[in-house]
């Protein structure tokens, strides 16, 4: 297992470099990047995200960095998760499903540490 995690930034910072492995800090679900990050990757590439900072801008997930996904990227990414049909046996999707609508519930940034 190749683990990465995601969780949900309280309050953005705009000038701070999200740099730092903190999971604990933002509550993270982990999942399987080797699993499911590949098959999601096409459609990861039309979710904007930042990457490390709110002054990288991109697109997708930096696999081996930190990713910041703004709340207007977030139903992009809700519907990657909730149409992979492996959601149903894998708690750690369906926690992070939860997660990713509570910070769109919510208009957070979600915080994303790679491999």
């Amino acid at each position: 297992m190749t683990p990465i995690e995601f969780g949900i930034i309280d309050k953005i910072d705009n000038d701070k470099e999200y740099i730092k492995y903190e999971p604990e800090k933002y509550n993270c679900v982990t999942i399987d990047d080797d699993i499911y990050i590949d098959d999601w990757w096409e459609d990861l590439s039309k979710m904007r995200t930042y990457f490390g900072d709110l002054n990288t801008p991109n697109v997708s997930l930096d696999r081996h960095g930190v990713t910041l996904i703004p709340p207007e990227s977030l139903s992009i990414f809700e519907t990657i998760v909730s149409n992979d049909p492996r959601i149903k046996q894998d708690y750690s999707l369906m926690e992070l499903l939860k997660l990713i609508r509570k910070a769109k519930q919510e208009n957070k940034y979600m915080i994303h540490f790679g491999v």
